[in-house]
């Protein structure tokens, strides 16, 4: 997958002075060694990611982890100390004064915590805003501004004025000003957690249901590993300025790879995070003849008989399948037959688990591509923290 943003060896140091604090700190030091030799606070320390296009990137930690001073060096509202950021292969931290207005303006994009709307502007003047920074005309930012409250579900809302609505609608404005520039790169830093935990869950049902149509690539920024895990593609955990964990939230939760991680997972509601393609068994055609196919995961294995147009004809046990691998008999299956998307989460799958024969998992396309049955679902949705955890 492309990288829409790559950030590579970034530090920050609040001084005017870095370059003692970063000599300690690329010398292997840490952030407490930095404040008790120089008195210098560290934001971030030899932080390197990679941010896919059209991914949802959450960035999570505890308060002072340097999450919001990564958000905020992105776009320059802090400057870096060392280190690059990348958007498209071109290094923000490069630019010259023009260069960066325009890249706030046109190519990155935040929504605020506490929705930074300006409150004797309507709401649709508050969309327009960045739009009307850029020198866009009237009549064509009007027109942009009220496409994208229609987007957000505000668009009877749009002559209204900021405190007329409620927190999420607000926050909905915010979202929407920020879509409305159609910049390559959303910023979100803790946008949700002001709100009530009801319209909170509202507000990330929302931000999935617009990725679906616009494929924003979006940098969230959260302290709450629930949200996280609700949200991301893909999660980086940072501590002390560092960061000490990225992968897919399926991933962590398997492998936390440290103590810090592994305290964030441990409420973690598996049947609701595991899909049925992280615990199947892949598939693979063993036997072929007059017009039909066995596939199962090898031979002694129970599988499914299909036809030649890859329809599923039923399930074979094991004793089936090894038949006809040695050619002894063409199989005939039962016709009892259960499938589920790949994609569909544990809990789900455990209620069609109650039979004694296999289920088939298949793709987008409706493609078989493999099998579970119901020790594999209840092992995963079991599983503990594995051992091996190591402290940061």
């Amino acid at each position: 997958m492309t990288e829409r943003l790559r950030i590579e060896n970034l530090y920050k140091v609040f001084s005017d002075k870095p370059a003692p604090a970063l000599a300690m700190l690329k010398a292997g030091r840490r952030k407490s060694d930095v404040l008790e030799a120089l008195g210098q606070v560290v934001g971030l320390d030899d932080v390197s990611l990679g941010v896919p296009s059209g991914a949802i990137y959450m960035i999570m930690g505890l308060s002072g982890s340097g999450k919001s001073t990564l958000a905020r060096c992105i776009n320059r509202l802090n400057e870096p100390s060392a280190g690059r950021i990348l958007l498209d292969g071109d290094d923000i931290c490069a630019l010259d004064e023009p260069g960066l207005r325009e890249v706030r303006r046109s190519r990155i994009s935040m929504v605020f915590q506490h929705f930074a709307l300006l409150p004797n502007r309507r709401v649709i003047e508050n969309v327009e805003f960045g739009l009307k920074l850029r020198g866009m005309p009237a009549a064509e930012r009007r027109r942009r501004a009220e496409e994208v409250l229609s987007i957000v579900g505000l668009a009877r809302w749009a002559y209204h004025m900021p405190q007329e609505l409620s927190g999420g609608m607000r926050q909905r404005v915010g979202l929407a000003r920020a879509l409305a520039t159609e910049a390559d790169v959303l910023i979100m830093d803790e946008a949700f957690s002001a709100l009530d935990p009801l319209i909170r869950t509202e507000m990330q049902d929302e931000l999935l249901r617009l990725q679906k149509t616009l494929n924003k690539t979006i940098l969230f920024i959260t302290h709450d590993f629930q949200e996280a895990l609700r949200l991301g593609t893909r999660i980086a955990i940072m501590a002390d300025g560092r960061l000490v964990r990225e992968g897919t939230p399926q991933n962590i939760v398997m492998e936390p790879g440290s103590d810090y991680v592994a305290a964030f997972t441990r409420d973690v509601d598996r049947a609701r995070l595991f899909d049925a393609r992280s615990v199947m068994t892949a598939l693979a055609p063993l036997w072929q003849g007059q017009g039909k196919v066995v596939m199962a995961s090898n031979a002694g294995a129970a599988g499914f008989l299909l036809d030649a147009q890859a329809r599923v004809l039923g399930t074979l046990d094991g004793a089936q399948v090894a038949s006809a691998c040695r050619g002894e008999a063409v199989p005939q299956a039962n016709g009892q037959f259960t499938s589920v998307s790949a994609s569909m989460r544990l809990i789900d799958v455990a209620g069609r688990c109650g039979g004694e024969h296999p289920i088939g998992v298949t793709d987008d396309d409706g493609t078989l591509i493999g099998v579970l049955d119901a020790k594999q679902v209840l092992a995963r949705i079991g599983a503990g923290i594995g051992a091996g955890a190591q402290h940061v």
